[in-house]
């Protein structure tokens, strides 16, 4: 009797090992929109410019080793109105907010599908401005609160996945 609960033990922790395996998300394709041209204060709409384009290769490089040919879909939709609000209201970076709509599609696995809207405060960003750069004393519109804010969305979004 004690061999056979030995190797049901042993099979449990044998399964429990391949578990997270078997259910890692794979990402076949990537889709950030951002309608700056929806932004009216003409200050944001340059800042944020790039936006759509550097959230979608930050996931894709927080996504390094999850990617293939066949995967889930990730499709984000930037609040503009959200983010021109926060960046007309704000001086300081402090309380600022980057907020999107989420989606996440795969054509043959329905365990892979998910929403939800996704908002990154600069607190939660702060662990991404490079070591050295005190985050108490950035805008709202220099170059490290923007890279920090992206690398941070990105970084929730890879994490949700799995």
């Amino acid at each position: 009797m004690m061999k056979i609960k030995t190797l049901g033990i042993a099979a449990s922790f044998a399964f429990i090992s391949v578990f997270p395996a078997l259910s890692e998300t794979r990402v076949r394709e990537v889709e950030v929109t951002a309608d700056m041209t929806a932004i009216q204060n003409e200050k944001a709409a340059a800042h944020w410019a790039t936006l759509a384009d550097d959230l979608e290769n930050a996931i894709v490089a927080d996504l390094v080793g999850k990617t293939g040919e066949e995967g889930a879909k990730i499709l984000v939709d930037i609040d503009e109105v959200e983010l021109a609000n926060t960046y007309q209201e704000l001086t300081g970076a402090a309380e600022s907010r980057l907020v999107g709509d989420v989606a996440v599609t795969h054509d043959s696995d329905n365990t892979k599908f998910d929403a939800y809207t996704l908002t990154v405060t600069f607190k939660e960003a702060s662990p991404f401005v490079p070591q050295g750069i005190d985050p108490a004393k950035l805008t709202a519109d220099s170059q490290e609160y923007y890279d920090a804010m992206i690398k941070a969305f990105a970084d929730h979004i890879v994490r949700k996945l799995d």
